[in-house]
């Protein structure tokens, strides 16, 4: 042993299919069922909060729109921005 103790870290896809899977079915976190073998939902809140924190989200987010325009599938017409959505500077036009 190498100095860990505890349960073996969940692989990051099974703990990513969690994710995908509790915010698709909108069930909590502690809802999660362990038999689906995900990881708990906390061992998944967890990692979500520290990809987010990483970047690694924008980043596929990125790579997903990098491909999409390479192939021409993008359609920009369609995209549209809000206040919300972007802060306005005050005193720009």
């Amino acid at each position: 042993m190498h100095g860990r103790t505890g349960r073996p870290r969940v692989s990051d896809r099974d703990v990513l299919e969690g994710i995908a899977f509790v915010l698709s079915t909108g069930i909590g976190w502690t809802k999660l069922p362990a038999e689906l073998g995900y990881g708990s939902g906390w061992t998944c809140w967890r990692r979500l909060h520290e990809w987010a924190e990483a970047g690694v989200f924008d980043r596929v987010h990125q790579t997903v729109l990098d491909r999409l325009g390479e192939q021409g599938e993008l359609d920009w017409s369609r995209a549209a921005l809000d206040s919300v959505s972007v802060r306005a500077k005050r005193g720009v036009r």
